[in-house]
């Protein structure tokens, strides 16, 4: 009787009767823990695009127009003039030649800066890891602890220095100093990376009698596309959007496009023109929002491999 009712139990359903789908029920889209966290994100990201927003909207205004308009609203009449005399003939002191020269410098400051810091960061984050040496790490602790030194301890030493070398006043000077200050977080972000990746590849290229460089150029830095973007991006905006290493070391010839910026805003020549300070703002921030949104999708991948192992 028990083995009748088993093999009814279990028998299958008849041609044609309705079959009930099983399975989690698929959950809503608009939950409440949904609709507090995206409400919080947009409220953010308004909070820090709105001043970018008034900075546009603004730089395409005439004059007359932001005199007796509302700073919030939009153009009447947009025009891209005042973009370019920010760029041509904005004065920035005695010279009106606009941010062009600045932006130049600032492009002959950011290239070598970053390229040597990254370049010197990843090896010493490289032989931290995989070729400890005696002192290693008392060397790496005093090169973190120098990072937590404001850099306005360290800015008439500096000077005395440069001034030694005989480059205080040029762009090598400014170069020097960003590769110098760029090394502490950059070392310990390559140290942490590096130290994260599979020892079993150093070890066999080791066995294989690979040396120093041909591990670090043929196998380390292969796999490093991640840390190097963060590097890189730390760097660009740190260096691009920098202002004191700029005005104290690089002289009057070679000022950054910060430097020619705060010279636009704050000339004491004519009327103050909203439009072309509002344009010059925007053109100084364009370098690195474009680097960022480029390659920002590496950012957090290389942060969360190099921040917090090793």
């Amino acid at each position: 009787m028990s083995q009748i009712s088993t093999m009814a139990s279990v028998s299958p359903a008849p041609t044609g009767a309705a079959v009930e789908p099983r399975g989690p029920r698929p959950k809503p889209f608009f939950t409440p823990r949904k609709i507090i966290i995206y409400s919080i994100l947009v409220m953010f990201s308004l909070y820090y695009l709105f001043p970018l927003y008034v900075m546009f909207t603004t730089s395409l205004k005439t004059m007359p127009e932001i005199r007796f308009g509302n700073i919030f609203s939009l153009p009447t009449a947009p025009s891209f003039d005042a973009w370019v005399k920010a760029w041509t003939s904005a004065c920035t002191g005695l010279t009106c030649e606009g941010l062009a020269p600045g932006f130049w410098n600032s492009v002959k400051i950011t290239i070598p800066s970053t390229i040597i810091s990254i370049f010197i960061a990843a090896v010493n984050g490289y032989a931290l890891i995989n070729w400890r040496f005696k002192g290693s790490e008392i060397f790496f602790a005093i090169l973190i602890f120098g990072s937590f030194i404001p850099y306005q301890v360290f800015l008439y030493p500096l000077v005395m220095i440069t001034r030694e070398m005989g480059i205080f006043g040029s762009l090598q000077a400014v170069i020097i100093v960003h590769t110098v200050f760029g090394m502490p977080i950059l070392t310990l972000l390559f140290r942490n990376y590096f130290a994260s990746l599979p020892q079993e590849l150093f070890k066999a290229a080791r066995v294989d009698g690979a040396g120093f460089w041909r591990i670090f150029f043929e196998i380390m830095l292969p796999m490093s596309l991640p840390i190097f973007v963060v590097a890189l991006i730390l760097q660009v905006t740190g260096i691009w959007n920098d202002f004191l290493f700029g005005v104290v070391f690089a002289g009057t010839q070679n000022y950054p496009m910060t430097v020619q910026l705060n010279n636009i805003v704050n000339s004491a020549q004519g009327t103050p023109e909203y439009n072309v300070n509002m344009a010059a703002t925007v053109l100084t921030g364009l370098v690195p929002l474009a680097v960022y949104f480029v390659s920002g999708k590496w950012f957090v991948r290389g942060v969360a491999a190099g921040a917090v192992k090793g």
